[in-house]
């Protein structure tokens, strides 16, 4: 949880988790996209269902589709598209250019920078 909560907007949804507050569909997507990453499935699960309007059902489900889709995680024009959608703000500060980039404060294992690179290898030859 230490590492995750490194970057300020994971922090931020973390703790409105915490409080039990309802943090919308796209909120508990990317939690979920990025915390797979720093929590094991459990832990995750039991994260998302302290989210007031879903439960341990649901964030269990929420979590496998996340796991077998390999979702990278997004980002931040996408997660600024995702809030648009939603009256949460998953992005606390968006004023901050850098706020909502993850892969500027979290370390992810090696296999999402080259998940990511096929995927843009793959754009380029299409």
């Amino acid at each position: 949880m230490e590492d995750l909560t490194a970057n300020h907007m994971m922090r931020h949804l973390s703790s409105a988790l915490d409080r039990g507050e309802d943090i919308g569909h796209y909120g508990r997507l990317v939690y979920a996209i990025v915390a797979r990453h720093f929590l094991d499935e459990d832990t995750l699960v039991d994260q998302l269902a302290k989210d007031r309007d879903f439960g341990e059902t649901e964030a269990r489900a929420l979590v496998q589709q996340v796991q077998e889709r390999e979702y990278s995680p997004p980002s931040r024009a996408k997660i600024m598209e995702y809030q648009g959608k939603q009256d949460f703000p998953i992005i606390p500060d968006t004023t901050d250019p850098d706020e909502g980039n993850v892969y500027r404060d979290l370390e992810f294992p090696q296999t999402v920078y080259d998940h990511i690179s096929e995927y843009h290898e793959q754009k380029a030859s299409d």
